[in-house]
Protein backbone atom coordinates (compact mmCIF):
# COMPACT_ATOMS: atom_id res chain seq x y z
CA UNK A 1 0.00 0.00 0.00
CA UNK A 2 1.27 3.50 -1.09
CA UNK A 3 0.94 6.41 1.34
CA UNK A 4 -1.49 8.00 -0.96
CA UNK A 5 -3.53 4.80 -0.95
CA UNK A 6 -4.57 5.54 2.54
CA UNK A 7 -8.12 7.18 3.69
CA UNK A 8 -7.41 11.01 3.94
CA UNK A 9 -8.70 11.82 6.91
CA UNK A 10 -5.13 8.86 7.96
CA UNK A 11 -3.28 10.75 5.58
CA UNK A 12 -4.19 14.55 6.63
CA UNK A 13 -3.32 13.10 10.23
CA UNK A 14 0.11 11.77 9.00
CA UNK A 15 0.55 15.25 7.25
CA UNK A 16 -0.45 17.18 10.62
CA UNK A 17 2.62 15.54 12.69
CA UNK A 18 5.15 16.54 10.18
CA UNK A 19 7.44 19.48 10.70
CA UNK A 20 8.08 22.18 8.17
CA UNK A 21 11.28 20.62 7.19
CA UNK A 22 9.29 17.10 6.21
CA UNK A 23 6.76 18.72 4.82
CA UNK A 24 8.80 20.98 1.99
CA UNK A 25 10.94 17.37 1.95
CA UNK A 26 7.49 15.48 1.29
CA UNK A 27 5.91 17.80 -1.01
CA UNK A 28 9.01 17.21 -3.74
CA UNK A 29 7.49 13.29 -4.25
CA UNK A 30 4.90 13.99 -6.44
CA UNK A 31 2.44 16.35 -7.65
CA UNK A 32 -0.70 15.08 -5.48
CA UNK A 33 1.80 15.41 -2.40
CA UNK A 34 3.23 18.85 -3.10
CA UNK A 35 -0.62 20.11 -3.14
CA UNK A 36 -0.90 18.41 0.07
CA UNK A 37 1.58 19.25 2.27
CA UNK A 38 1.30 23.23 0.83
CA UNK A 39 -2.30 23.26 2.42
CA UNK A 40 -2.83 26.41 4.37
CA UNK A 41 -4.69 24.57 7.50
CA UNK A 42 -1.52 22.64 7.83
CA UNK A 43 0.85 25.94 7.81
CA UNK A 44 -1.40 27.64 9.67
CA UNK A 45 -0.73 24.94 12.44
CA UNK A 46 2.67 25.56 12.33
CA UNK A 47 2.53 28.99 12.10
CA UNK A 48 0.29 29.51 15.52
CA UNK A 49 2.48 27.24 17.35
CA UNK A 50 6.00 29.08 16.35
CA UNK A 51 4.54 32.62 15.78
CA UNK A 52 1.39 33.04 17.86
CA UNK A 53 3.13 34.84 20.60
CA UNK A 54 4.08 37.78 18.33
CA UNK A 55 2.46 37.32 14.95
CA UNK A 56 -1.26 39.47 15.60
CA UNK A 57 -4.13 40.33 13.61
CA UNK A 58 -2.36 43.45 12.39
CA UNK A 59 0.52 41.74 11.27
CA UNK A 60 -1.36 39.49 9.02
CA UNK A 61 -3.57 42.45 7.65
CA UNK A 62 -0.36 43.56 6.40
CA UNK A 63 1.02 39.55 4.99
CA UNK A 64 -2.50 40.31 3.38
CA UNK A 65 -1.93 43.86 1.96
CA UNK A 66 1.36 42.19 0.15
CA UNK A 67 -0.52 39.23 -1.14
CA UNK A 68 -2.98 41.33 -2.81
CA UNK A 69 -0.39 43.94 -3.98
CA UNK A 70 1.63 41.32 -5.67
CA UNK A 71 -1.14 39.30 -7.16
CA UNK A 72 -2.32 42.37 -8.65
CA UNK A 73 0.85 42.87 -10.34
CA UNK A 74 1.27 39.52 -11.88
CA UNK A 75 -2.36 39.81 -13.52
CA UNK A 76 -1.83 43.40 -14.90
CA UNK A 77 1.83 41.92 -16.08
CA UNK A 78 3.23 44.85 -14.31
CA UNK A 79 6.99 44.38 -12.98
CA UNK A 80 6.80 47.38 -10.73
CA UNK A 81 6.86 47.12 -7.54
CA UNK A 82 6.44 49.08 -4.60
CA UNK A 83 9.96 50.25 -2.72
CA UNK A 84 10.76 52.39 0.02
CA UNK A 85 13.70 53.03 2.58
CA UNK A 86 14.31 52.02 5.75
CA UNK A 87 18.04 50.73 5.58
CA UNK A 88 19.28 53.90 6.87
CA UNK A 89 19.00 56.12 4.09
CA UNK A 90 19.98 53.19 1.07
CA UNK A 91 17.12 52.17 -1.05
CA UNK A 92 15.20 48.99 -0.99
CA UNK A 93 16.06 45.80 -2.79
CA UNK A 94 14.26 45.18 -6.25
CA UNK A 95 10.84 43.88 -5.62
CA UNK A 96 10.52 44.98 -2.18
CA UNK A 97 6.81 45.45 -0.61
CA UNK A 98 5.97 48.43 2.30
CA UNK A 99 2.77 50.01 3.66
CA UNK A 100 2.68 53.00 5.04
CA UNK A 101 0.14 55.25 6.72
CA UNK A 102 -0.45 58.71 7.42
CA UNK A 103 0.12 61.62 5.44
CA UNK A 104 3.36 63.07 4.73
CA UNK A 105 5.47 63.78 6.46
CA UNK A 106 4.11 61.73 9.48
CA UNK A 107 3.96 58.51 7.40
CA UNK A 108 4.23 55.12 9.21
CA UNK A 109 5.25 52.46 8.38
CA UNK A 110 3.34 49.58 8.69
CA UNK A 111 5.63 46.58 7.04
CA UNK A 112 8.09 45.53 5.07
CA UNK A 113 8.75 42.38 2.97
CA UNK A 114 12.43 41.69 1.05
CA UNK A 115 12.10 40.05 -2.64
CA UNK A 116 8.51 39.76 -2.82
CA UNK A 117 9.16 38.96 -6.33
CA UNK A 118 10.84 35.64 -4.79
CA UNK A 119 8.80 34.85 -2.00
CA UNK A 120 5.11 35.83 -3.46
CA UNK A 121 5.91 34.34 -7.32
CA UNK A 122 4.29 31.13 -9.40
CA UNK A 123 2.86 28.62 -7.49
CA UNK A 124 2.73 29.78 -4.15
CA UNK A 125 0.97 33.08 -5.17
CA UNK A 126 -1.34 31.91 -7.50
CA UNK A 127 -2.55 29.02 -5.56
CA UNK A 128 -4.46 30.38 -2.43
CA UNK A 129 -4.27 27.65 -0.50
CA UNK A 130 -0.34 28.27 -0.01
CA UNK A 131 -0.31 31.58 1.38
CA UNK A 132 0.31 30.23 4.86
CA UNK A 133 3.66 28.90 3.73
CA UNK A 134 4.40 31.51 1.97
CA UNK A 135 4.04 33.36 5.69
CA UNK A 136 6.11 30.77 6.87
CA UNK A 137 8.76 30.83 5.05
CA UNK A 138 8.74 34.55 4.27
CA UNK A 139 8.98 34.76 8.48
CA UNK A 140 12.26 32.50 9.04
CA UNK A 141 13.97 33.72 6.61
CA UNK A 142 13.48 37.18 8.07
CA UNK A 143 12.31 38.26 5.06
CA UNK A 144 9.27 39.90 6.49
CA UNK A 145 9.46 42.81 8.88
CA UNK A 146 6.17 42.91 10.29
CA UNK A 147 4.61 45.06 13.69
CA UNK A 148 5.20 43.99 17.38
CA UNK A 149 6.28 45.61 20.48
CA UNK A 150 9.39 45.22 21.77
CA UNK A 151 10.08 45.07 25.85
CA UNK A 152 12.62 47.91 26.41
CA UNK A 153 12.82 48.32 30.48
CA UNK A 154 9.90 49.19 31.98
CA UNK A 155 8.94 50.45 28.43
CA UNK A 156 7.51 48.80 25.73
CA UNK A 157 7.38 50.00 21.97
CA UNK A 158 5.88 49.71 18.71
CA UNK A 159 8.32 48.88 15.83
CA UNK A 160 9.00 46.51 13.28
CA UNK A 161 10.98 43.07 13.66
CA UNK A 162 12.42 40.14 11.71
CA UNK A 163 13.28 36.84 13.00
CA UNK A 164 16.95 35.83 12.46
CA UNK A 165 17.31 31.69 12.57
CA UNK A 166 20.49 31.73 13.01
CA UNK A 167 20.67 32.75 16.39
CA UNK A 168 16.76 32.47 17.59
CA UNK A 169 16.33 35.97 17.81
CA UNK A 170 14.71 39.28 16.50
CA UNK A 171 16.13 42.42 15.15
CA UNK A 172 13.91 45.95 15.68
CA UNK A 173 13.62 48.68 13.69
CA UNK A 174 11.61 52.39 14.97
CA UNK A 175 11.32 55.31 12.95
CA UNK A 176 13.23 57.73 14.90
CA UNK A 177 14.63 60.18 12.83
CA UNK A 178 14.46 57.81 9.87
CA UNK A 179 14.54 54.13 10.50
CA UNK A 180 17.19 52.24 12.05
CA UNK A 181 18.12 49.57 14.39
CA UNK A 182 16.96 49.55 17.71
CA UNK A 183 17.84 46.63 19.42
CA UNK A 184 19.87 43.18 18.01
CA UNK A 185 19.95 39.83 19.60
CA UNK A 186 15.77 40.29 21.35
CA UNK A 187 14.78 37.26 22.43
CA UNK A 188 11.21 35.64 22.27
CA UNK A 189 10.04 36.79 25.77
CA UNK A 190 10.84 40.27 25.07
CA UNK A 191 8.56 40.98 21.77
CA UNK A 192 4.50 40.65 21.96
CA UNK A 193 1.35 41.32 19.72
CA UNK A 194 0.64 44.67 19.50
CA UNK A 195 -2.27 45.32 22.19
CA UNK A 196 -5.89 45.95 20.55
CA UNK A 197 -6.91 49.65 20.86
CA UNK A 198 -10.10 50.49 20.82
CA UNK A 199 -11.94 53.72 21.14
CA UNK A 200 -12.03 54.15 25.27
CA UNK A 201 -15.46 55.15 27.38
CA UNK A 202 -15.80 56.86 30.63
CA UNK A 203 -17.03 54.11 32.24
CA UNK A 204 -13.61 52.40 31.24
CA UNK A 205 -12.06 55.09 33.03
CA UNK A 206 -14.18 55.14 36.55
CA UNK A 207 -13.80 51.17 36.74
CA UNK A 208 -9.97 52.22 37.47
CA UNK A 209 -8.60 51.66 41.19
CA UNK A 210 -6.00 51.83 43.35
CA UNK A 211 -3.10 49.45 43.01
CA UNK A 212 -4.48 48.56 39.65
CA UNK A 213 -1.84 48.07 36.57
CA UNK A 214 -2.17 49.74 33.69
CA UNK A 215 0.02 50.71 30.36
CA UNK A 216 0.31 54.56 29.50
CA UNK A 217 0.35 55.16 25.92
CA UNK A 218 3.07 57.84 25.70
CA UNK A 219 4.35 59.99 23.25
CA UNK A 220 7.59 62.48 23.90
CA UNK A 221 6.76 64.64 20.77
CA UNK A 222 4.97 64.52 17.32
CA UNK A 223 8.01 63.41 15.49
CA UNK A 224 8.53 60.16 17.15
CA UNK A 225 6.24 56.93 17.60
CA UNK A 226 4.14 55.98 20.63
CA UNK A 227 5.77 54.13 23.55
CA UNK A 228 3.66 51.92 26.12
CA UNK A 229 4.15 52.39 30.12
CA UNK A 230 3.99 50.55 32.79
CA UNK A 231 2.14 52.37 35.49
CA UNK A 232 0.17 51.60 39.27
CA UNK A 233 -2.99 53.99 39.81
CA UNK A 234 -2.44 55.92 43.42
CA UNK A 235 -4.01 57.49 45.64
CA UNK A 236 -5.09 61.04 44.95
CA UNK A 237 -3.43 63.43 48.05
CA UNK A 238 -6.44 64.10 49.61
CA UNK A 239 -7.49 60.53 50.45
CA UNK A 240 -6.59 58.08 53.03
CA UNK A 241 -5.33 55.28 51.88
CA UNK A 242 -4.88 53.46 55.03
CA UNK A 243 -8.77 53.73 55.35
CA UNK A 244 -10.16 51.63 52.52
CA UNK A 245 -13.75 52.32 53.40
CA UNK A 246 -12.96 56.51 52.98
CA UNK A 247 -10.96 55.71 49.70
CA UNK A 248 -13.32 57.74 47.07
CA UNK A 249 -10.59 57.66 44.05
CA UNK A 250 -12.75 55.87 42.21
CA UNK A 251 -15.36 58.40 42.41
CA UNK A 252 -13.23 61.52 41.35
CA UNK A 253 -12.69 62.84 37.82
CA UNK A 254 -8.91 62.61 38.07
CA UNK A 255 -6.81 60.10 38.11
CA UNK A 256 -3.90 59.73 39.65
CA UNK A 257 -0.89 57.58 38.03
CA UNK A 258 2.44 56.53 39.86
CA UNK A 259 5.67 55.26 37.30
CA UNK A 260 7.09 53.02 40.04
CA UNK A 261 10.18 52.97 38.03
CA UNK A 262 11.22 56.48 38.91
CA UNK A 263 11.09 58.18 42.48
CA UNK A 264 9.16 61.28 41.59
CA UNK A 265 6.83 60.43 38.80
CA UNK A 266 3.23 61.05 39.29
CA UNK A 267 0.58 62.25 36.75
Amino acid sequence: MSLLSLPESILDCILKRLSPIELITTSQVCTNLRVRCRSDHLWENHIKKKWGKVFGDVAHKEWQWHVTKSKEQIIRGNTFYYQMEINNGNGGENGSLGTFSGSWPMLCLGSYLIDSKNILSGPLLLTNSSMMMALYMSLEKGEFWFPAQVYRGLMVRSALVSYDSKTDTFRARQQIGGWRIIGNMINWDKVRVPPIIETSHESSVYCLRPGDHVEIQWKASTEVPYDWWYAVIGHMESCDEEDENCCACRHSETLMVEFKQYMWSQA
